[in-house]
């Protein structure tokens, strides 16, 4: 039986949710339905550092028209209690209901006396960092569910730095969104009047060329497109990225790019890619059904709202090999910083920026050149964070390059958050540098491999949906906290890391040190040779993750390891 709180809250919504049909189709849908009502009622979507992020539909625990303008309207309260005037940009990809939502929540500023920024139509979460501080706005938002299924979508926010929302300021803005009643607190301007009152300002398509121009900017061998010729596939997986990508690949002379065309126009259902994710193969699918008559050197994959880019390259027998973000990151490093040296242009003290859970192997590819490692906790926002206190301290030309395991990459200062835009242009670059030596990306790889050894990584998810799924999740890493295995898969656990806590532990002295990073539900296990695991809960999805190091003296040593430490893994986050 359902609480009649529970059954107060659909009542509620049947009687104030028609400015949207679709949503009073839904609710009289699931009428008598307790499972699927308690499912939409039982929380409030919840807002975190990343924003709001659900399933599209009704209800409290939905993402809708008035779930977005909530949570606008807690955003438009906290920055109105802290500057006399202020402005927000705003973006939007091209997932279901993304340009209402936007439009939604321009609208609800407008209503609270805020100038917006409105592209008017589909761009890059990287522009949309870019616009932040290129318009001087206090705050930005970008409509997005990242890689999710089509039926997510999700709301960003952004700081004045370009940066998404750290901790501190995202709780106060959730502090904002809590006093806030869904139907009768909310300030709704109507669009037409206050485009005319100039208080909703479409931004102008020379926004977006300046952006273009400072990616071309973070060219390491400029012209070498031009000179080396190179074919590409790419595919923008119905997203955001198809213009701006395609624009700066013709901007530095990569010439022959095929564009996958199923997946060239923005469609939110994502009809040939369920899971718009570069992380796996299926989303390339239809490029390396491409490939086969155009024989690329290089396939490219940007997910909806081009932050991230994945990769798969030719090898010597024809065939195309998917990379990870791990090994994609390494050899970008590699290239930038070895070109950069060479060409005598690395800052003094210059600074590389990695999260806890990404490769080793840029510890030691930074050491080699000499590079200060930073590291963060997952999420970009982190890695934005660093620039932003390298330019405080008048030097941001010291950040070089900033990657995590999650497929996303930043060269430049220009913006504070992922961006697939140059991302895709440092890729072609550095496959037309090692093509004009003779050699492939996944030859350069092995290089590296010998000059390092060799560390593979792959994840473990288990997902756990629902309220029931949450509660486990919780009692999961509680356990795992508490319960500590001495080895995993056989190897010994060398060392502990709880970033909840903020204490790390030598395990065979039992020496423990602070850990000066912001709490997050962490715990990082250290193990024999140099191999490891790393257990979070996702910050977007109803899941828990488990980041595997392997590593070896080869590629079957470390694969051995990969399968034995994945499978152990597996028993780990068994609930």
């Amino acid at each position: 039986m359902l609480e009649s709180t529970m059954m107060d809250k659909y009542t509620r919504w049947l009687q104030n949710a028609g400015e949207d049909p679709d949503l009073l189709e839904e609710l009289r849908g699931i009428q008598g339905d307790e499972e699927q009502i308690n499912d939409r009622f039982y929380r409030e979507l919840e807002f975190g550092t990343g924003g709001l992020r659900g399933v599209i539909g009704a209800g409290d625990n939905r993402m809708n028209i008035y779930t977005v303008r909530k949570a606008t309207q807690g955003l438009a309260d906290y920055l109105n209690a802290r500057y006399p005037s202020a402005a927000v940009a705003i973006s939007f990809d091209s997932r279901i209901k993304s340009g209402l939502f936007a439009r939604e929540a321009a609208r609800v500023l407008a209503g609270n006396g805020l100038t917006v920024h409105l592209f008017p139509q589909l761009e890059p979460t990287p522009v949309l960092s870019f616009a932040v501080r290129e318009l001087g706005c206090q705050a930005g938002i970008m409509v997005t569910a990242s890689h999710n299924p089509s039926k997510y979508n999700g709301y960003k926010c952004y700081g004045a730095d370009g940066c998404q929302m750290t901790d501190h300021d995202a709780n106060e803005v959730t502090a904002c969104i809590r006093k806030v009643d869904i139907f009768d607190g909310v300030r709704v301007a109507d669009y037409g009047q206050a485009k005319a009152e100039r208080k909703i300002r479409e931004i102008p398509d020379s926004l977006v060329d300046r952006f273009l121009s400072r990616v071309e900017t973070q060219q390491v061998n400029p012209g070498l497109c031009r000179e080396v010729p190179l074919n590409v596939v790419y595919t923008p997986l119905n997203g955001t990225g198809n213009k701006p990508v395609r624009e700066i690949l013709r901007r530095i002379g990569v010439s022959r790019v095929a564009v996958v065309p199923e997946q060239e126009l923005p469609d939110g259902n994502f009809p040939t890619a369920p899971y718009p994710n570069p992380e796996i193969r299926q989303a390339f699918e239809c490029a390396l059904k491409l490939a086969e008559t155009e024989k690329p050197d290089l396939l490219l994959a940007t997910d909806p709202d081009c932050d991230r880019v994945g990769i798969a390259v030719r090898d010597g027998n024809g065939e195309y090999t998917l990379t990870t973000g791990n090994e994609v990151g390494c050899l970008l490093l590699n290239y930038i910083l070895s070109c950069r040296e060479e060409q005598g242009t690395l800052p003094e003290n210059p600074v590389v920026v990695k999260t806890i859970v990404t490769s080793d192997l840029a510890a030691r590819i930074a050491e080699k050149y000499h590079c200060t490692l930073v590291e963060v906790l997952t999420g970009f926002k982190y890695i934005g964070e660093q620039i932003g206190l390298l330019e405080k301290a008048g030097h941001p030309e010291r950040y070089v390059f900033g990657f995590e395991e999650s497929y996303g990459y930043l060269s430049g200062a220009y913006v504070r958050d992922k961006d697939a835009v140059v991302a895709s242009m440092l890729i072609c670059e550095m496959a037309a540098y090692y093509k004009k030596q003779g050699r492939t990306l996944l030859q350069v790889l092995d290089s590296l491999y010998a000059e390092y050894g060799v560390y593979l990584h792959t994840q473990v998810n288990a997902a756990f949906e629902g309220e029931q799924g949450m509660e486990t999740m919780q009692a999961l890493m509680t356990s795992l906290r508490e319960n500590r295995p001495k080895e995993i898969a056989g190897r010994k656990v060398t060392g502990f890391a709880d970033y909840l806590q903020s204490v790390k532990e030598d395990v065979a002295s039992g020496r423990t040190a602070a850990i000066d990073l912001p709490k997050s539900n962490v715990l990082a296990f250290a193990l024999e040779g140099g191999a490891g695991v790393v257990v979070r809960p996702s910050g977007t999805e109803p899941k828990i993750k488990a980041y595997i190091t392997a590593t070896g003296s080869s590629r079957e040593e470390a694969s051995a390891m990969a399968e034995r430490l994945t499978e152990a893994a597996k028993e780990l986050l068994k609930a």
